[in-house]
């Protein structure tokens, strides 16, 4: 297991990573359907992309941490039938409701702890998220900031889909000292609303730069049809703002290792 001050993370594709921190296992937006074109309400979104592990490999996962569960692209068919087999399931009060069984629900500000079986122990607490505009966003949505008792500052952000508005803002404000942000980007955009609905290339660097000491791990910018900036999109806004090196790419697939210091 890793090292109090060290995290482990391993892509798996869209808004899906997993966090090995505290001797813990916290598995983000869970979705394993392949490619194709799935109906979501008055909307076919087309997946293009399928994940590089299969579910199965996450199991028992000690928590999956669920920023909403009404849109496909955040939680598909495979990643609803995986979060009967995690131990618990984090998420918006609204979601707890509607999966009901082992889901807790968090209010922004709430915490809730996780104990490990090597008596270690994660706090998750529930942060602001909006998304998309103030008028038509597609919420209700939360993110998530990941403390370990060793720890007095919450050392990982995970925005879940929201856009910059001032309750990200304040939430940034309030732990100047995170130093893992895992940020859903790609700009997200469907017909009915111009507006896009996750981080834009210039927010994740608005991100970036209220947040000097932190790398940023962009997940959710590939792999959809409706997601309208790429991998090249964010490199270039952070190489224009002269933080490229805050950036941090993780490999699909590939178990990565990150120092918290």
């Amino acid at each position: 297991m890793p090292e109090p001050d060290e995290v482990r993370l391993t892509y798996i594709g869209g808004p899906t990573i997993l966090i090995e921190i505290g001797g813990l296992r916290l598995l983000t937006d869970p979705t394993f359907d392949p490619p194709g074109d799935y109906q979501a309400g008055a909307f076919t979104h087309s997946k293009l992309i399928g994940p590089v592990i299969d579910a199965s490999a996450f199991a028992n996962t000690d928590a999956v941490l669920l920023s909403h569960d009404h849109h496909f692209d955040n939680l598909d068919r495979i990643g609803r039938e995986l979060l009967k087999s995690a131990k618990q399931v984090i998420t918006t009060p609204e979601a707890a409701a509607r999966l009901q069984g082992n889901t807790i629900g968090l209010e922004s500000g709430q915490s809730h702890r996780i104990a490990a079986s090597n008596g270690k122990a994660v706090s998750v607490t529930g942060t602001p998220a909006r998304h998309g505009p103030a008028v038509g966003e597609r919420g209700p949505v939360t993110g998530f900031l990941i403390s370990t008792e060793e720890s007095r500052e919450a050392p990982i952000y995970v925005s879940g889909d929201t856009v910059w508005y001032e309750g990200v803002e304040q939430t940034l404000q309030q732990h100047p000292h995170i130093r893992l942000a895992v940020l859903f980007v790609g700009a997200a955009q469907i017909p009915a609303l111009p507006a896009h609905l996750t981080f834009t290339a210039e927010e994740a660097v608005r991100v970036s730069r209220a947040l000097p000491q932190a790398m940023i791990v962009p997940v959710h910018f590939e792999g959809w049809r409706h997601l309208k900036e790429s991998k090249e999109d964010l490199t270039r806004a952070f190489a224009a703002a002269g933080r490229e090196d805050h950036l941090l790419w993780l490999e699909a697939g590939k178990r990565s290792s990150v120092a918290l210091r």
